[in-house]
């Protein structure tokens, strides 16, 4: 067995068993962290998937991922969200992130500022898993659906605050300050130089798309290798993916879209899922399903209580419900993050696994959820 029949072998197994999993409106990809978690439990590849090779791949996965994030953020559509959208994300983000930290505080014991940013897990919103969910029961212009992916749009943004954090504090580990000072200045000066080209970015003329995409290719490895220097790569391929955003043209931006997701979601993001199940401690799992059971119970409550909150005359009691169990969906950035401190050393396995314990118990329970009361409660859903 060789690194290239494992991938093979994982894909495959993506593939086919993704295909019932979105039956049950679990995006498909959700496949190969199982396949990892199964490959936790028994691995007869261990040589292969230890390998510096299979870990580089990995990491690619992780950095497209960021990429994409970054590639989707609306910086014009943030500044126009509507206030009731503003005023759910602060109650949402708010509460989550305080019972959050409590939570990790009072079982794991690791410091407040690791608390922090670990319980920004518990309020990320994975809100691409229910835009298909909403598309297919005609939710997405609605009230609830689009103050779903409005919520989820502005937690990107404090995701990238919590990574960037994350990346200064694993950064004070590293003796020469001057060098990190000055990649991330550099990442800085190029994001901002990018944002501010945008309004010229149309008059870059390329002759195809595979140009475009060649050129898009070589910055994103250019910020992940300056990023690399402070470590901040994951930093840098978030912020690669802000900065292209806003340089290139809408009509290309389209055409190139398709392009880059087919890339990260046909080869590298399977292999980056796989590897967060492998890195999971089954042991763990079965000595802390009390924490486990905690975390969701939480994590679920803080988002519907704050919904409820928060909705003022925007929406009924049911509605307001529906859009706390919609926002309780993660499996984003959040998960990055704390495999990033898993690998800096900031949280031991037992954390780790926990928390990406939970996020698949969303994963699975909350697609289901919100389409059955969904379908219960139609009678009192605006669907304007």
């Amino acid at each position: 067995m060789n690194i290239f029949l494992l991938i093979s072998i994982a894909l495959l197994f993506t593939y086919f068993l993704g295909k019932f999993l979105e039956k049950a409106h679990i995006p498909w990809i959700f496949a190969s962290l199982l396949f990892g978690v199964g490959l936790a439990v028994y691995n007869p590849f261990e040589i292969i998937t230890s390998s510096g090779a299979f870990n580089f791949l990995a990491q690619l996965g992780m950095y497209f991922l960021l990429f994409i994030v970054g590639f989707e953020i609306n910086i014009k559509k943030l500044k126009h969200q509507g206030k009731f959208i503003i005023k759910v994300s602060t109650f949402t983000l708010l509460l989550s992130i305080v019972l959050g930290i409590f939570v990790v505080k009072y079982f794991f014991d690791v410091s407040w500022l690791v608390s922090l940013l670990v319980s920004v897990s518990f309020a990320t919103v994975g809100e691409a898993i229910l835009v298909p969910i909403l598309d297919k029961l005609k939710m997405i212009n609605t009230k609830i659906g689009q103050s779903i992916i409005g919520v989820g749009t502005i937690d990107d943004v404090v995701e990238i605050l919590a990574l960037l954090l994350t990346t200064l504090l694993i950064g004070s580990r590293v003796d020469n300050g001057f060098i990190i000072a000055g990649s991330l200045i550099i990442l800085s000066l190029l994001t901002f130089g990018f944002t501010k080209l945008g309004n010229q970015g149309h008059k870059f003329h390329f002759s195809n798309i595979q140009t475009l995409f060649f050129i898009i290719i070589a910055v994103f490895f250019f910020f992940i290798g300056v990023g690399e220097i402070a470590d901040a790569a994951p930093l840098a391929a978030l912020l690669a993916g802000v900065s292209l955003q806003t340089f290139i043209s809408d009509k290309r931006l389209e055409l190139i879209d398709d392009e880059i997701k087919s890339v990260t979601y046909g080869i590298f993001a399977p292999i980056f899922f796989l590897w967060i199940g492998l890195s999971i401690d089954v042991q763990a799992l079965q000595s802390n399903f009390l924490v486990i059971l905690a975390i969701v119970v939480v994590s679920a409550l803080a988002k519907i209580i704050a919904s409820v909150l928060a909705r003022g005359k925007n929406m009924n009691v049911r509605e307001s419900v529906l859009l706390g169990i919609g926002l309780s969906v993660r499996f984003s950035t959040g998960i990055v993050i704390v495999k990033i401190f898993l690998d800096s050393g900031f949280i031991d396995e037992r954390l780790y696994s926990t928390i990406i314990a939970s996020s698949v118990v969303f994963t699975l329970l909350v697609p289901f959820v919100f389409s059955k009361l969904l379908n219960n409660w139609k009678k009192h859903i605006s669907i304007e």
